[in-house]
């Protein structure tokens, strides 16, 4: 059933009430027109609940902007929502178009700092952003009393003589419903085992992050700061400031035990704003996402905390073979992962 403005409704109740259901609720396409953007084709969805988002086809299958009940959750960069036309790949490149949102996937193949591999250089973060989908669906549909919205679509990185992976993605919500559900799968479809690096940047900016945000991690998280910039701030991870210039990012690594399922959940709660507070949560499984990297990042324009789980560490395809810790998918083979992403309360801190 369905819970509407604090009240239960089976679906025959609440067609009493409508005309078509796009009045409460919908997952419906549109296209971007301006500038950059201009032809890039997105996917609206509102709960219903409060909660709403843009999906982004031709970014990957990535969401842009989320907000609840009007005040925005993801944090938007200075380039604004990018199409994929304008891609650079090289180098660090792929920050021209990075326009961070609620989700942006970095990946397939390879992720993290631009770098070279077995004489192959690789840029910043991978393709996986900026590989428009195909096969889009969009679904509105009734299941019993649930009203569920889908989106799904694949993505593939792909190159003559060499790899061939697709990422098929599925994101659920519900009428009602003030959460969000990823769910992928990747599979190698060539005949060669290939490198897999997945990291997704779910990125979350003001009016959520401010100077009484904190970041709730588990009880037993051991943390490391990535360098010497990260190293000043290892007092202060889980708290933000005000907007300062000439801010240097600092990137922390998170290390916590998970529970029996190997399920893991991060919190991000501001208590200032609304009425009684507000934040959101992210869960995911670590047996699929090992690593947990926080990016902090409270420079003037570039106001933005980075919540990541990934399949390693944002260092390059190039420091993970070096390490021995480089992973490969096989010919044939598939990894799924999901991801649930939703608003919390007061009473869930």
């Amino acid at each position: 059933m369905a819970n509407i403005y604090g009240r239960e409704y089976t679906r025959k109740e609440l067609m009493k009430r409508v005309g078509d259901i796009s009045q409460l609720s919908y997952a419906r396409r549109c296209t971007l027109e301006s500038g950059l953007s201009g032809g890039v084709r997105a996917v609206d969805v509102k709960t219903g609940g409060g909660l709403s988002f843009t999906i982004l086809p031709d970014r990957g299958m990535d969401i842009a902007w989320a907000d609840y009940k009007g005040m925005a959750l993801s944090f938007v960069s200075k380039t604004g929502v990018v199409s994929p036309a304008y891609y650079e790949p090289s180098g660090n490149g792929f920050l021209r178009s990075f326009f961070s949102g609620l989700l942006t996937t970095c990946g397939l193949t390879y992720m993290g700092a631009a770098c070279e591999d077995e004489g192959k250089p690789l840029g910043m973060h991978g393709r996986a952003s900026n590989i428009p989908a195909e096969d889009v669906c969009i679904s509105n549909e009734w299941h019993g009393d649930d009203f569920v919205m889908k989106a799904r679509g694949r993505i593939r990185e792909s190159a003559v003589f060499a790899e061939n992976i697709t990422l098929t993605r599925e994101i659920e919500t519900r009428l009602g419903e003030n959460r969000l559900i990823i769910r992928d799968c990747i599979e190698n479809c060539g005949f060669d085992s290939q490198p897999l690096m997945l990291l997704y940047h779910c990125n979350f900016g003001y009016p959520l992050l401010d100077k009484e945000t904190r970041l709730i991690l588990p009880d037993n998280t051991a943390t490391r700061a990535r360098d010497t910039d990260a190293a000043k701030g290892l007092g202060s991870w889980d708290r933000f400031d005000e907007p300062q210039h000439g801010y240097r990012e600092q990137v922390f690594y998170h290390d916590f035990t998970p529970q029996a399922d190997g399920m893991v959940t991060v919190k991000l709660y501001n208590r200032n704003l609304g009425e009684s507070g507000l934040g959101i949560y992210m869960k995911f499984n670590k047996n699929q996402l090992p690593y947990f990297i926080e990016w902090k990042q409270v420079g003037e324009g570039d106001y933005v905390v980075g919540l990541e789980p990934a399949t390693w560490y944002p260092e390059g395809r190039g420091e993970a073979r070096k390490r021995g810790e480089l992973k490969l998918l096989e010919p044939g083979a598939s990894k799924e992962v999901e991801i649930e992403i939703g608003i919390l309360e007061q009473n869930q801190v």
